[in-house]
């Protein structure tokens, strides 16, 4: 009989493990950002960031959870910004998570303007984004009734309508910033495709120094960043960003109050592009069943240009 039961205990503790990652999945994509937005896509966290730089920015990152695991968790962006070079950035924000049965895409569009100030090329931006979020059950992943009603009724829900802000203050050196994304949510408490783990509020201040003379122009800028996430703890991030032969290769590392830590680095490609590679440890509650997050990210820079600020 032991020997019979043996298989049947390993199936439903596989499964139980596999639940418990699956609904932790878009709490660990809340507690654990894409992590460009830190410094090689500030748009992510901010739409005041949209057009910061002039031309047209292309941004790309895919993210993979436990491959090993059937269904694991996968993000994949897309951000589009262009700066005019005066005062109007424009930017479009397209992200997508697919965690077991289900996807989330979230569409945003942004508008960014921003106000000279005085000395030190100093700027005050806002930022504001409108768009929506669609949460679907993927049918051709279900190996039950494909025909389940909750299934229909899910898919059948109305599209989520929603918006972020964002302002920055800039200048040569310091960046201080404030957003409110999921706004929505935010006014109304109404979380209802989104998630109680959505994330409330982006606070973030650094400051860059540069040495031009070692290692062919070093720059480093640390970096501290509050942010929070429905159902959780405020988050702290604190890190920096360092750049070397002028900033054509950049490492970077944040360790996150969740008890994480991220460690990065970024290669420009021939002025035209980067590519950026990021490994964050797991949260502690997840430390048990995975050993951390990959994510690449490509920039694409056409006609670009660093804005006179």
């Amino acid at each position: 009989m032991k020997t019979g039961f043996k298989p049947l205990k390993n199936i439903i503790t596989g499964s139980v493990i596999l639940l418990i990652l699956l609904f932790t999945t878009h709490a660990q994509a809340q507690l654990t950002p894409l992590e460009d937005m830190y410094f090689a896509n500030q748009y992510l966290g901010n739409p005041a960031m949209a057009g910061f730089e002039q031309g047209l920015n292309l941004n790309m990152g895919y993210r993979k959870q436990w491959s090993s695991i059937p269904g694991a968790p996968k993000t994949q962006s897309i951000t589009a910004d262009y700066g005019t070079g005066k005062k109007v950035g424009l930017g479009l924000n397209i992200n997508t998570d697919e965690a077991g049965l289900i996807r989330r895409t979230r569409v945003m569009g942004t508008y960014s303007y921003q106000l000279p100030l005085s000395g030190d090329n100093q700027k005050l931006r806002f930022g504001i984004s409108f768009g929506f979020m669609d949460a679907k059950v993927l049918n051709e992943t279900i190996t039950g009734d494909q025909n389940d009603g909750s299934v229909s009724k899910f898919n059948a829900r109305e599209t989520y309508l929603d918006g972020d802000f964002g302002v920055a203050y800039t200048s040569n050196h310091l960046t201080i910033q404030g957003a409110i994304p999921n706004m929505k949510g935010f006014v109304k408490k109404d979380n209802v495709n989104d998630g109680a783990d959505r994330s409330t509020f982006f606070s973030a201040i650094s400051y860059t120094f540069y040495l031009p003379k070692i290692l062919d122009g070093i720059g480093v800028e640390p970096k501290l960043v509050y942010r929070g996430v429905n159902g959780f703890s405020n988050i702290l991030d604190v890190g920096a960003n360092f750049t070397i032969v002028n900033g054509k290769v950049s490492l970077m590392s944040m360790y996150h109050s969740s008890q994480s830590a991220t460690f990065g680095m970024g290669v420009i490609i021939k002025d035209f592009g980067s590519i950026t590679s990021n490994y964050t440890t797991p949260t502690s509650a997840l430390s048990p069943y995975t050993n951390g997050i990959f994510q690449i990210g490509l920039k694409l820079n056409l006609f670009q240009k660093k804005i006179d600020q």
